[in-house]
């Protein structure tokens, strides 16, 4: 704790009333967003879809939506630092929300990064695809992936502490790295294995897919796949500043002299900005669904998540057992709706179809 106190003497780590209020507003808006969206998709996927076979698609997002979800749940800890400009809670309390925080962040990321491969397989091998796309199969990788999570936020509740700034007597619950090499190690597995990693997996994925679906012409899986597209971008947009900073902190350490202060300087005055961005990012999905199921709404109301998810996979090759479960469920969907119509088969899974349908 010692060298915590010391390593602070100098240093202005609480940010200014003007980043303070900024700050505050845009995590409030944050969270009135995104709270709300994630419950809404975790309740379509668990209510709607209740007493049927969920498909592994929808078991991918109602997980990305309970790791959004919770991050975005403790964005009131952060906005009353953020107004209070000193932490009021207990040192246990920091190291448990930021543990919890960055658990949800490497789960959240992690499952983007499935999402690419599942839809990079689902259209690349599509046969294979079957043998091995299977909901058993599927909760098994998320289960490894909910406790590598773990297993990697371990840094976050070792290294955060409750430390005094030397300069105004105020709390703030910071990483206490015990070393430089400490510093290093931590920042550069976050960045390498929440980022980089994961950057270029989702990127030669969706090459590789946009490259196939130039031979393709149903509009469903297009939109679907844009959308994928967008919640990949998005995550990449709003979490590189947080890994650019990461990587100028690394650097502000191996550096030494008046580049080394130049580089503390930056990383310092840039934290809280790249952070607020990074925990946007748990609350745009919600939003990006709202927009890309403008007409699913229409014409499925409160089921226009599980619609918009489902049958993704089997599109190419529609004769497949998902795809026929598929249209099973979207018939038993439909006809609770309209009491006398008939659908031809090869055709359900074309939204363009179905506006006739009176809403659910």
């Amino acid at each position: 704790m010692n060298h915590c106190m010391r390593s602070f003497d100098n240093e202005t780590l609480v940010t200014s009333p003007v980043s303070s209020i900024s700050g505050t507003v845009v995590l409030l808006l944050a969270a009135l967003i995104g709270i709300p969206g994630n419950v809404f998709i975790i309740w379509s996927i668990l209510w709607k879809m209740r007493g049927k076979e969920k498909s592994v698609t929808c078991i991918l997002i109602l997980n990305l939506a309970v790791a959004d979800g919770t991050v975005l749940i403790l964005t009131p800890f952060f906005i009353t630092f953020l107004i209070m400009r000193t932490w009021v809670f207990t040192r246990v309390t920091c190291k448990i929300v930021y543990y919890l925080a960055c658990v949800n962040m490497f789960a959240s990321i992690f499952i983007i990064t499935l999402m690419s491969l599942d839809r990079l397989l689902a259209i690349s091998r599509p046969y294979m695809v079957q043998s091995i796309r299977k909901k058993h199969v599927a909760r098994k990788v998320l289960l490894g992936i909910w406790v590598a999570a773990m297993l990697l936020s371990i840094p976050a509740f070792v290294y955060r502490e409750v430390v005094e700034e030397a300069s105004t007597k105020r709390l703030i619950c910071e990483p206490c790295h015990p070393s430089s090499h400490h510093t290093i190690s931590h920042y550069s597995l976050e960045t390498v294995v929440a980022f980089l990693v994961p950057l270029v997996i989702i990127s030669t994925s969706y090459a590789l897919i946009l490259q196939k679906l130039k031979a393709t012409k149903f509009r469903r899986r297009i939109r679907t796949e844009k959308l994928i597209l967008a919640i990949v971008l998005s995550f990449i947009v709003l979490w590189l500043p947080y890994h650019v900073v990461n990587a100028i902190q690394v650097a502000s350490r191996v550096a030494t002299g008046n580049m080394a202060e130049k580089l503390k300087h930056a990383w310092k005055a840039s934290r809280a900005l790249a952070t607020t961005l990074a925990i946007i990012s748990f609350s745009i999905n919600p939003v990006l669904y709202a927009f890309a199921a403008s007409n699913f709404i229409r014409v499925f109301g409160m089921n226009f998540i599980v619609k918009l998810f489902e049958g993704t996979v089997g599109e190419l090759h529609r004769r497949t057992r998902s795809q026929k479960d598929l249209e099973k469920d979207f018939i038993n969907d439909v006809s609770k709706g309209a009491e006398s119509q008939e659908f031809n088969r090869d055709n359900t899974l074309d939204i363009s179809h179905s506006t006739k349908l009176p809403q659910a």
